[in-house]
């Protein structure tokens, strides 16, 4: 299987302006984020803040940073909804947009059964052509997908790979022996890229490459070619970093940084609020530190 991507894909921010879409802020990420020799790009996935976007702001989004990566990198449109008939609208919006592929988080607050979960990633993989990545994240959603449910949903021909966002390792390493010939495997704990990568995990999608995508990059491309040693030293040296742009609910912390750097404004949609004055601190300190 060759994969969509390999290395690091940012999971975009959404910059926002006086309560609307910053779309020159968007625009200007993009193409920061491809100059920095980023491999692949999502947009509208949970950092982008969709949950308090309307549809059409979100499908705007995603049609907007394809728009603006012309097919340079990869652009995954991030499609889910814990409707199952608002995932498959979205997903025909970003195939009509010219998306490379969907990344579709598990229904949340539903918590639907793991034979539920296999009905619904079905039922969003057949509706269009692009490919689907499973997205994983527990802690987020209320909900994880067990290796049975996995195991049934990667035999999709249209399931490529799965985003797994899960602090149980253990279970993240078994999916992989299980499902590891029908699907790439991506990191979404930034924390745990090098070691993941190091059990056959072909890279991460990353909230922290908003903030440092050449430094992510650098560390995804040395796992790939096998320079542990390299790759190790660069997950322990961001290892602040990330602690700090996840001591809040992300992406708040990420909001945060990138308006330190210039990049947007640092505005957020209710219930998310700024940063407390401690953690901002920490966060700046350990950007500081990184020489960003």
């Amino acid at each position: 299987m060759m994969p969509l991507f390999e290395g690091c894909a940012t999971a975009l921010i959404t910059p926002f302006k006086n309560g609307e879409v910053d779309y020159p802020a968007l625009d200007r990420l993009v193409e920061s984020q491809i100059e920095a020799g980023i491999d692949a790009l999502v947009a509208a996935g949970t950092t982008g803040e969709p949950a308090t976007m309307t549809w059409e702001e979100h499908l705007n989004v995603i049609r907007r940073v394809v728009d603006v990566a012309a097919h340079r990198v990869p652009v995954i449109a991030g499609t889910g909804s814990n409707s199952t008939a608002e995932a498959v609208h979205a997903a025909r919006m970003a195939e009509h947009f010219g998306a490379d592929a969907q990344l579709i988080i598990t229904p949340y607050y539903n918590k639907t059964s793991q034979e539920g979960l296999v009905a619904h990633f079905n039922a969003v993989a057949d509706a269009a052509t692009l490919p689907v990545i499973v997205y994983n994240v527990p802690s987020r959603t209320g909900i994880n997908i067990g290796p049975w449910a996995l195991e049934q949903i990667c035999r999709h021909p249209k399931v490529v790979a799965v985003k797994e966002a899960s602090s149980d390792v253990g279970q993240a390493l078994d999916k992989l022996r299980l499902v590891g010939e029908n699907a790439v495997f991506y990191c979404g704990n930034d924390d745990l890229i090098v070691p993941t990568m190091a059990c056959g995990f072909k890279g991460v999608v990353s909230v922290l490459s908003n903030v440092a995508p050449a430094e992510t990059v650098k560390m995804t491309h040395a796992a790939l070619a096998g320079d542990y040693h390299t790759a190790a030293a660069l997950q322990m040296k961001l290892l602040p970093l990330i602690n700090a742009l996840f001591c809040e609910t992300s992406p708040i912390p990420c909001k945060a940084a990138m308006a330190k750097l210039g990049v947007c404004e640092e505005e957020l949609r209710l219930p998310l609020v700024p940063m407390q004055p401690k953690n901002r601190e920490r966060l700046y300190a350990a950007m500081d530190e990184l020489g960003l």
